[in-house]
């Protein structure tokens, strides 16, 4: 008995050993299919397709907003700005509202969906980086630079657990089918990220996605909106183009 036992545990730890060291999956190519316009203005924090109708959040202080858009054509339909003194971030919606984070203020701030009204702040620990909604584990998450990935109740934005994920500075977030993709802030790198375990399922090397003649006043990738099946919108910073793509 105690010779099965010690091989099944020296099994288990053999799978362990190999499942950490398991080679990182191969960077794929995003396929662009459309290109449409971006506001080149916009410090894109955030990006998110709900009903047809394309949510931004923008950064920097006294600039931060949120916007409605056109997916279409990346009009501006409605913009509102955050209070002046705060540091806007990622945004996700949650039915008939949208929670916005800030960077290094404490607070996350919910809006009206239908009305762009702000109608609460909540606090939380840490710094806000990016935010979706995983609506089938009915939770938010977060990310805050760190290598880890923060859980919060999508009503009260309590927050009620984390994981540990191996990749730091995970900015703009997109939950999709359970799994949450992130942009890596300050490359041209998304990693799909399965937020049970941890791992890194997926890899996009999306560098040379905005043209070198355009690159001189954006700043870097960031901003990943799922569309439908296998095809997103993807922005960055000050970027003056949107690419629809199609991520396998």
């Amino acid at each position: 008995m105690r010779r099965t036992l010690t091989a099944l545990l020296a099994a288990a730890a053999l799978l362990s050993a190999c499942a950490a060291t398991a080679a990182p999956p191969t960077p794929v190519r995003p396929q662009v299919l459309e290109t449409i316009p971006h506001d080149p203005t916009a410090f894109t924090q955030g990006l998110e397709l709900a009903d047809g109708v394309l949510y931004e959040g923008t950064g920097l202080v006294g600039r931060s907003q949120l916007r409605e858009l056109d997916p279409a054509t990346g009009a501006v339909r409605r913009a509102v700005p955050i209070p002046a003194e705060l540091f806007g971030e990622g945004i996700t919606v949650v039915g008939p509202t949208i929670w916005q984070l800030t960077w290094q203020d404490g607070v996350a701030l919910e809006w009206d969906r239908a009305t762009l009204t702000l109608l609460r702040r909540v606090p939380y620990q840490g710094e806000g980086w990016g935010l979706c909604l995983d609506a089938g584990r009915d939770r938010l998450v977060r990310s805050d630079g760190t290598d880890r990935l923060h859980f919060h109740d999508p009503r009260t934005f309590a927050e009620t657990g984390s994981v540990s994920v191996g990749v730091t500075n995970l900015n703009e977030l997109e939950c999709v089918d359970g799994q949450v993709w992130a942009n890596v802030w300050q490359t041209d790198r998304i990693v799909r990220l399965d937020p049970e375990t941890g791992a890194v399922t997926a890899e996009i090397d999306a560098s040379g996605l905005l043209p070198a003649a355009q690159r001189a006043d954006a700043d870097v990738l960031n901003g990943i909106a799922h569309v439908t099946g296998d095809e997103y919108l993807l922005t960055g910073k000050w970027w003056p183009s949107t690419f629809r793509v199609r991520l396998r």
